[in-house]
């Protein structure tokens, strides 16, 4: 019976497999670190006060990167180039979704707004990614060799996405609202066609690798297309509704340092 944690076990049980999963995944994290970096030396001087939030959110994304290469290391592996199909923050800033990385690539101050679009870029990308660890805890937070990162890292995610919340919040209270909820609608309707198609590109690169049958192939891939036929229809709400976190805060103090896989 297929299932998401037999799959995942099988993912992680070999060693290709689990190779291009872990270099696809230290890819987006290692991306998303520079992109933090880069916005956190560009904030504009009304905002200063976010650049420790936004800085702390680039080093714990460089900390997954990290993690993810330390998790081949101990196996003896290397990473492998990441397909560009897969390649999910890229497909994103491709769709200009996010803050393009000409602009990030300048040193031209960013302005109000432009803090607006990458908060609520990260919004909904930080759902996807807590959403992602969440259930990668449920079936392997007591996992020998991946239980550690596993529940540290979705930690990090679920602070990620309250910091986020909490900033649009007091963005919408300054009288950003309606750019917000605009900014929101539009990340998550193009977050949802890049995930389908990069879970497709992902699952094709593993049923290559793993030698699925055609008929589990097309089990997974319809799944994939029912997942973003739901979200189409309704499942994108949850992306664009803002709440007070229970996690106050959440970025507020210093990131916290890789565990070690020796």
């Amino acid at each position: 019976m297929l299932s998401a944690k037999s799959l995942f076990q099988e993912i992680i049980d070999d060693d290709e497999s689990f190779r291009l999963f872990c270099s696809i995944a230290a890819s987006g994290e290692s991306q998303g670190g520079w992109e933090n970096a880069r916005i956190a030396a560009l904030v504009p001087q009304s905002e200063r006060d976010l650049v420790p939030k936004i800085t702390r959110h680039g080093a714990d994304e460089d900390k997954h990167g990290r993690i993810f290469n330390a998790l081949m290391k101990k196996r003896g592996l290397r990473p492998v180039p990441v397909p560009p199909e897969t390649d999910y923050t890229m497909l994103l800033e491709r769709h200009g979704i996010g803050l393009a990385h000409e602009k990030l690539r300048s040193d031209e101050p960013l302005t109000v707004q432009d803090i607006v679009t990458y908060l609520a870029h990260s919004r909904v990308t930080e759902q996807r990614a807590a959403e992602e660890m969440e259930l990668l805890r449920k079936h392997f937070a007591d996992h020998p060799d991946l239980g550690r990162a596993v529940r540290m890292i979705s930690g990090d995610e679920d602070n990620h996405l309250a910091y986020c919340h909490e900033e649009l919040l007091r963005f919408a209270r300054a009288g950003h609202g309606r750019a917000i909820q605009h900014r929101l609608r539009e990340c998550a309707l193009a977050e949802i066609r890049v995930y389908r198609d990069v879970s497709l590109a992902v699952m094709a690169h593993m049923g290559r690798i793993l030698g699925w049958p055609r008929p589990k192939s097309a089990v997974l891939a319809a799944g994939i297309h029912a997942v973003y036929a739901y979200e189409r229809a309704a499942g994108w709400r949850r992306m664009v509704s803002l709440r007070t976190p229970e996690r106050r805060d959440a970025l507020g103090g210093p990131a916290t340092s890789a565990p070690e896989f020796a």
